[in-house]
């Protein structure tokens, strides 16, 4: 049996002259680009499809062969579907869904209202200072995740100095008339202190992405606006924000993605009126033992975060090659 090596892949040793054999398929660019698919192969897609599986099984009849089976030639497949359609039947999933967006929603907002200024305060201190403001950043990621949340709970309780503060400042009938708390200086396992936590948590994910797109802005745009006699305001609004339009786009989904599936936020500081679909998952996991219906509640999640995501993507992708 003789083997054919092509000149492209094959790589001539200058000493000796012997030829080593190398896949066409293993050169640095193809092996880097790889390495993603091969991560999303076995961390992504294989647990999906797992959980895909249990979806459409019977409770304790999960193996592929139960799902498919071949008589005299015929392919009988048996998927459970009823979960799906108990799923979108019962008022209680589908308002977990809309309270989780909901809230998703509005932390992300929070955090770009509050990020955008502290990125661009960043991006334009003096370079000597911006190490330090970094690490001020990403210094409460030095502590627990867990023990600053509990935290919170500490200062938003009654007679915490948080609390103290937003009752000296008048806030409590404003956030009621939101609908945020229900009495005066009660603001503890409320929707607001889930707001509060979650934006507290979330926020760095907001701001680096954001620092990273305005410290390399080209700041003569500014000038040249100025020149052309646009006021700081208008060159802000017309030059710096539609570019940083690619850092609000990436901040804002590594904020509101994970915010959709939160569980210990919600466990800790939201009430019972804060209902999730992370918590709707774990009653199903572990206390209903319902992993069926739980793995259906998954891969919906996961088809409402994803199918959106890729069809924003295609649209971004031919609007960069219309610029091109």
């Amino acid at each position: 049996m003789s083997s054919v090596i092509s000149p492209s892949s094959s790589t001539p040793d200058p000493g000796t002259g012997y030829v080593r054999f190398r896949p066409a398929w293993w050169r640095g660019r193809s092996a880097v680009i790889g390495i993603p698919y091969v991560w999303l192969l076995l961390f992504f897609f294989a647990p999906f499809l797992i959980v895909l599986n249990y979806s459409v099984s019977e409770m304790g009849a999960v193996m592929a062969k139960e799902l498919m089976n071949v008589s005299d030639g015929v392919v009988n497949l048996s998927f459970k579907y009823a979960n799906y359609v108990f799923l979108f039947s019962d008022d209680l999933y589908v308002k977990a869904y809309l309270s989780s967006l909901k809230y998703a929603a509005v932390t992300t907002a929070c955090c770009l209202f509050i990020g955008y200024p502290f990125a661009y305060f960043m991006a334009r201190a003096r370079a000597t200072v911006q190490p330090l403001l970094l690490m001020l950043l990403m210094l409460p990621f030095w502590t627990s995740f867990l023990l600053r949340v509990y935290a919170w709970k500490g200062l938003l309780s009654e007679g915490g100095w948080g609390a103290s503060v937003l009752n000296f400042l008048g806030l409590d009938h404003l956030l009621m008339a939101m609908g945020a708390i229900n009495a005066p200086g009660m603001y503890l396992y409320t929707p607001f202190s889930l707001i509060i936590g979650m934006t507290y948590t979330y926020l760095p994910f907001m701001i680096l992405p954001l620092y990273a797109n305005l410290a390399k802005m080209d700041l003569r745009l500014l000038e040249a606006a100025a020149d052309l006699g646009a006021t700081p305001w208008t060159a802000f609004w017309k030059v710096t924000v539609p570019l940083s339009k690619a850092g609000i786009i990436a901040g804002s989904m590594l904020v509101f993605i994970p915010c959709i599936g939160e569980f210990v936020i919600p466990e800790l500081l939201g009430g019972a009126r804060t209902l999730m679909i992370g918590r709707v998952l774990w009653d199903e996991f572990f206390s209903n033992n319902d992993w069926p219906m739980a793995s259906t509640v998954a891969v919906v999640l996961v088809l409402l975060i994803v199918v959106p995501l890729a069809i924003f993507n295609k649209y971004q992708a031919e609007a960069q090659e219309k610029v091109k």
